[in-house]
């Protein structure tokens, strides 16, 4: 049994080797051909005249200048639709962040009822100042406890 399945094993190893082998002559293949396009396209263009090289030589510039504006157009549109994403789950985190503000300043006069005038007038600077707060996420309990406060 143990002498079957080492066997097994080895047929099985070489088995992928060979189709690793054949993938692989089957890439050099490919590769060769590639290599013989260019190379007989570089002697055509050694037989043309100099100007109809430049010439050549700039409409293959142009041609990656091209597909290079091309990829950086999709990925700019990749970049905006993300802006456009991120922008909006702002808008929600903020409305969230107001809503337990709102939430945090009405517990406290509730519970203390003599501090009420202090909570007022608290409430009232808060709206005087608009913005965004820029902060390190292992703050936020802190500021939001300073907040609280």
């Amino acid at each position: 049994p143990v002498l079957r399945l080492l066997e097994a094993q080895l047929q099985d190893q070489r088995r992928e080797h060979e189709e690793e082998m054949e993938a692989l002559k089957n890439q050099v293949d490919l590769m060769q051909e590639e290599l013989e396009k260019q190379q007989h396209a570089f002697l055509q263009t050694l037989q043309l005249s100099p100007e109809v090289q430049v010439e050549l030589g700039l409409q293959q510039e142009i041609t990656r200048l091209t597909n290079e504006n091309l990829d950086l157009k999709e990925l700019l549109e990749k970049l905006e639709k993300n802006e456009k994403k991120l922008k909006k789950q702002l808008k929600i985190y903020m409305k969230k962040v107001q809503d337990f503000e709102a939430s945090q300043t009405v517990v406290p006069v509730e519970r203390r009822p003599h501090e009420r005038n202090v909570q007022v007038a608290v409430q009232r600077k808060e709206k005087d100042f608009q913005g965004m707060l820029e902060y390190y996420k292992e703050d936020e309990p802190l500021l939001i406890r300073n907040l609280i406060t």
